[in-house]
């Protein structure tokens, strides 16, 4: 998401931030502690407390927590990861950075998560190894390919896809699942939190999200081994015993500083607040474009036992110019963005792998119908009526 731009009327997004973060920061700065100091292991213990886990790992970025599940999953080069190309870039470029190969399954078209019967065909094709495996593969790039180890699933902005048969799947062909919840906080899928219903679940903590720690994210989970091999990885590969200057592993700095882990801590205190506030923009979104023309609106499946607003992204329908829709809306004083730009179709990515357009046509679809409109929980009900009256606009002009 952008940065606010003056001109506009609504900021995209904004952080929701108080006297009492402020004050956190600022306490911290009063210590000689910046880093690994008492804040993150508060912050630590809060999210743990929050989702039911036994072990919590606050990174420097979702991005650097779904890179060490993946080192914590054992994933070797050349093995193979099911996942989705509807997602920001992370969830694939982890996969990326050891070696491995991302194998993507499409998207289902109500709420743009992995599509769970795909999934299940992938796998047993990949297991089998057989001539049907192939039109799974990408078409250069995978010529020499190790095992099917892993499921790397996405709560598309904030809602967990079907995990029950995720879960199967996973089950069936011994697979880890890495779930991606960098979006969804909060977010319950039956009843169950979101970043627990797989074998690790991440967390991410950018300014736009359901809390902030400015930058960071943290990683879930109720194995130990995983726990302690993510910890010693974090903090440049060093293992419980070992000294400053001893590394028993090939790590990285991705500690999370005091600053950051305060600003969570406090953030953690209001975790309610925050979500319920959200939930009213969002339904005020909901009320005032039900009957408008050429939009679909975000639909909460009945799995989501709790949704965890992260964006709201409408999309319009398939014979209107969407970059033209977002263009007049920001010359009228309303920013808007396309979300998600499917991966697969990423420069680089069709280089590596590939590519071509029509490969995966739902998420194809997705990407180029989805505006991301202004949402925080900050937003006013004043504010949703501009963006709406804008929207309407725009949108008449067009028909």
């Amino acid at each position: 998401m952008s940065k606010s731009n003056p001109e506009f009327k609504v900021p995209l997004s904004s952080p929701d931030l108080t006297d009492l973060e402020r004050q956190a920061a600022l306490d911290v700065l009063q210590t000689p502690n910046l880093s690994m100091g008492p804040e993150y292991q508060a912050f630590e213990q809060a999210v743990a407390e929050y989702v039911g886990a036994k072990h919590a790992i606050a990174v420097s970025s979702g991005t650097s927590g779904l890179h060490l599940c993946v080192r914590a999953a054992g994933i070797q080069p050349g093995d193979l990861v099911l996942t989705t190309p509807f997602s920001f870039m992370a969830s694939t470029n982890v996969i990326l950075y050891e070696k491995a190969i991302p194998v993507f399954v499409d998207a289902e078209p109500e709420t743009g998560n992995i599509d769970p019967a795909r999934l299940a065909q992938a796998a047993d094709d990949l297991a089998a190894g057989s001539a049907a495996a192939q039109k799974w593969l990408p078409r250069k790039g995978a010529e020499k390919h190790g095992p099917l180890k892993a499921l790397l699933p996405v709560d598309v902005f904030g809602q967990p896809p079907e995990m029950d048969a995720i879960r199967q799947v996973a089950e069936k062909h011994n697979l880890v699942i890495i779930e991606d919840s960098c979006e969804a906080l909060g977010s319950t899928y039956q009843g169950h939190p979101a970043g627990m219903l797989g074998d690790m679940g991440v967390f991410a903590f950018y300014p736009n999200k359901q809390i902030t720690t400015a930058e960071g994210g943290l990683v879930v989970t109720n194995n130990d081994a995983y726990a302690d091999m993510m910890r010693a990885l974090r903090n440049q590969g060093r293992a419980p015993g070992d000294t400053w200057l001893q590394h028993s592993y090939l790590g990285y700095n991705y500690r999370m500083d005091e600053l950051s882990a305060a600003l969570g801590r406090v953030q953690m205190t209001r975790i309610d607040e925050l979500l319920d506030k959200r939930a009213q923009v969002a339904a005020w979104y909901a009320e005032r474009l039900a009957e408008l023309p050429m939009v679909e609106l975000p639909q909460v499946v009945p799995s989501t036992s709790k949704m965890a607003w992260f964006v709201y992204v409408i999309r319009v329908a398939a014979d209107l110019d969407r970059d033209a829709v977002i263009h007049q809306m920001a010359e009228k004083g309303i920013p808007a963005r396309p979300y998600f730009a499917p991966i697969h179709l990423q420069l680089y990515m069709m280089d590596m792998f590939g590519y071509q357009p029509g490969d995966y046509p739902v998420t194809e679809d997705l990407g180029n119908r989805g505006i991301a409109i202004p949402f925080s929980s900050v937003m006013t009900e004043a504010q949703v009526e501009t963006v709406c009256q804008v929207l309407a606009e725009v949108l008449h002009a067009a028909g």
